[in-house]
């Protein structure tokens, strides 16, 4: 399915849900994608109202891909499947977390997380009293 940006695709989400949503210029919201037991950060992908519909109603993540203006289930093509454990929204209704049990690599790289080849910034030891 393609659709052109900020041109909203139709959507089975509960209206309930759909109405608390913050949402991009684009009508989407980030997903971040975390391993339910450890903790793990694996990868932020993007959903819109259906994508969000789907990943709660089958119990495996779907996301939009922007590049391919389609949806995608994580692991369908590469086998490495993200199960839903749980999803939530943060406070401000602009984000997803979805605790996940990750099969295999969680990144197109192949590595099990997006997050730990170019790491910035590790054990910085901030000053006691600093925010953290």
């Amino acid at each position: 399915m393609t659709s052109t940006p900020g041109t909203p695709r139709p959507s089975s989400l509960d209206p309930e849900i759909a109405a608390r949503l913050k949402r991009s210029a684009d009508g989407l919201l980030p997903a971040i994608a975390q391993q339910h037991d450890t903790g793990e950060v694996l990868m932020l992908g993007w959903m819109d109202d259906e994508a969000l519909h789907r990943t709660l109603t089958t119990g495996r993540c779907t996301y939009w891909s922007r590049s391919r203006q389609e949806y995608w289930v994580k692991g369908d093509t590469s086998g490495h499947v993200q199960w839903v454990k749980s999803v939530a929204l943060d406070c401000d209704a602009d984000t997803v977390l979805v605790q996940v049990d990750q099969e295999g690599a969680a990144c197109h790289t192949g590595a099990r997380t997006c997050f730990d080849e170019d790491v910035l910034l590790k054990d910085a030891g901030l000053p006691a009293g600093a925010d953290q």
